[in-house]
């Protein structure tokens, strides 16, 4: 890995914006790349939907997508390449798209 793979960087929503979202609504959390398990894989994001229906995700109002708590990773869909597999399906290079954490 390189040096930038060495950290597991995380968005997370430290506060519900109240109107337009701030510089203190997400927060940057550092910490150590985790190691996947059986059947699991480590997946590096390289592209990151950025879609308005997130702006509701962060409201505690109902609404058709569930919130993300505060103090939870934001979500979105990614597309992200298999740094590690453990998965019988997924080889390290792949590339897979699905719901991740930003």
């Amino acid at each position: 890995m390189t040096q930038t793979e060495t950290v597991n960087r995380q968005l997370v929503l430290a506060e519900r914006p109240k109107g337009e979202p701030t510089k203190d609504t997400l927060r940057l959390v550092e910490g150590d790349v985790p190691s996947p398990g059986a059947g699991q894989m480590l997946l590096r994001t390289e592209y990151l939907s950025l879609d308005p229906y997130m702006r509701g995700r962060m409201s505690a109002a109902k609404s058709y997508a569930a919130s993300v708590e505060e103090g939870a990773v934001m979500e979105g869909q990614a597309v992200g390449q298999v740094v590690t597999s453990h998965h019988k399906d997924f080889a390290e290079g792949d590339f897979v798209l699905g719901p991740n954490g930003w």
